[in-house]
């Protein structure tokens, strides 16, 4: 009763205020002051959706208002400058700085506390080396491939075109073609604006085959073939899962898909447009490398690789059985941790889903060592690299290249806002409007994107120069350690197990054995 008697008030206020200033030119203006939140009372105290605003009406609409702009509260006046997730302040800082090429120095030491359980440093040598003029490059193309192509050390990640404007994927392919490094599609296929500046591609197909389907969403190998001999990709990649959504797939809405997006994905226009979370062409390990084989065989006989968030090691185990059973591999593997992701997925999956990329990377890497594989196939890892400590602590796990995602989108403006599924992204990288969109200027971003990259891979050289490490065959789990408790460091060789090559083969470790036993070439396992 006493809401109601305080609208009725705020009104018949206005009423008041309307007769008394009658003389005035601007009698409306108070009498609209007072009745516009005297309307609003009015529908708050009807409304039956909210029910903060039908106990507080008017006053109860600044609760949403502060809800609305708290992430931008948390971040810019709460926060310190290493608690923000997914990326804190410090690490933004650092990769804007790199990429404007501004010094990255850090005064009055580490905000970091070094005595925290989990703290994980890398070991400088007492003999440091020369730090390395040439940044080093992966080779990838195993025994079957014919057209191998020289990976950095550091490229740009998965991101489709249509997830990112066409500006943000124009300056990311020309920061890749004046760096020398390569340009991870995305699964949304091959657009125009890959291949205008002539950056290096890494053509990546997934669930939805796009860019290479039929007309009911099949893989189509005569687009495949087309498309992957093309001078620009210089290799194909199979997306099995990704970081922050294992094992589902995607909607694109229909009122997205617009006639360049259609055409980009080979679906009709203003369709909406489902990935399933499973692939039509194969359904067991066997049937995966056999397939991987036939891409190899249609794009010309260049490398042909899988990406994929690790789940069950007996998964792994049963794709490297596959591949000894079959005689063939793939010439990489990517793998991406659950703690990736550049667009949206259900939060469920992005907290609770896929192993992260420190125990995916192992898990990967010592399946293959173990099984008598490793030699002829890459592996890059993706998830959270931004550093050169995160590239170095990756070659450390087993990876022979890594890749990056958010980190190449800071470098061409992203802010962290968090809108990238909204498409109202402020700064014009993940969105498809087109006001937003040209405020990114693509000559300023695409430098950017290079002096990043160059700058990240050369800090990278300088940590292994200071660890006495020449090349990267120098590094080795001894130099990475990890913090138990307040008095226990253990490194990376004793905390996990490393296995030899062939191991698996001949004499399977205690914690290895049930997994590689169970592992079946023709079956994927529960998880």
């Amino acid at each position: 009763m006493i809401r109601i008697l305080s609208v009725a008030a705020l009104a018949l206020a206005a009423v008041l205020a309307a007769a008394l200033s009658v003389q005035s030119p601007w009698w409306w203006l108070p009498a609209a002051l007072l009745l516009v939140p005297a309307v609003i009372g009015v529908y708050d105290l009807l409304q039956r959706r909210h029910a903060v605003l039908r106990n507080y009406p008017v006053l109860g609409h600044l609760r949403y208002l502060l809800e609305s702009i708290r992430p931008e509260l948390q971040q810019y006046f709460i926060e310190r400058n290493h608690d923000g997730r997914p990326y804190d302040r410090d690490t933004r800082d650092l990769v804007y700085q790199r990429a404007k090429g501004t010094a990255a120095e850090e005064p009055f030491g580490s905000e970091r506390d070094l005595y925290a359980t989990g703290y994980e440093f890398l070991t400088p040598s007492l003999g440091p080396v020369p730090v390395s003029e040439t940044p080093p490059t992966a080779r990838v193309g195993g025994p079957e491939c014919t057209r191998p192509y020289d990976m950095a050390l550091l490229n740009v990640s998965a991101m489709s075109f249509g997830s990112l404007s066409a500006n943000a994927v124009l300056a990311l392919n020309q920061g890749a073609a004046l760096g020398g490094f390569a340009h991870d599609t995305g699964e949304g296929g091959i657009s125009d604006y890959h291949l205008r500046h002539g950056g290096d591609l890494v053509w990546e197909i997934g669930t939805g085959y796009f860019g290479c389907r039929t007309e009911d969403g099949d893989f189509d190998p005569d687009q495949f073939a087309e498309k992957a001999a093309l001078d620009q990709v210089k290799c194909v990649e199979l997306k099995l899962s990704q970081g922050a959504k294992p094992g589902i797939g995607g909607v694109l809405p229909g009122g997205k898909v617009n006639a360049e997006i259609a055409r980009v994905r080979g679906v009709p226009q203003g369709r909406t447009v489902i990935s399933p979370p499973y692939h039509r062409v194969f359904s067991t390990p066997r049937e995966l490398v056999r397939f991987l084989a036939r891409m190899r065989e249609l794009a010309g006989g260049k490398p042909v690789g899988a990406k994929l968030c690790v789940g069950s090691r007996r998964d792994v185990l049963a794709l490297c059985k596959a591949m000894l059973a079959e005689g063939s591999a793939p010439d990489f593997i990517v793998v991406d941790g659950a703690e990736g992701g550049t667009g949206a997925a259900p939060l469920e999956f992005c907290d609770h889903m896929g192993l992260p990329l420190s125990e995916g990377l192992m898990t990967v890497h010592n399946a293959l060592v173990g099984s008598g594989l490793r030699e002829g196939i890459r592996i890059g890892a993706s998830g959270k690299v931004a550093t050169g400590a995160d590239i170095v602590k990756r070659l450390i796990q087993g990876a022979d290249y890594t890749n990056a995602a958010r980190s190449m989108m800071f470098a061409v403006g992203c802010i962290q806002a968090m809108n990238c599924h909204t498409n109202a992204c402020p700064s014009g990288v993940a969105t498809q409007d087109q006001r937003r969109a040209r405020a990114l200027d693509v000559t300023d971003k695409s430098a950017r994107v290079h002096r990043f990259q160059d700058a990240t891979v050369r800090s990278a050289l300088r940590i292994m120069a200071a660890m006495g490490a020449s090349s990267v065959s120098d590094l080795g789990p001894h130099m990475l350690c990890r913090r138990l408790d307040p008095v226990t460091i253990r490194s990376a060789a004793h905390l996990h197990e490393w296995l030899a090559p062939g191991q698996l083969l001949k004499d399977p470790p205690e914690d290895w054995a049930a997994d590689w036993a169970a592992a079946d070439p023709d079956r994927f396992a529960a998880a």
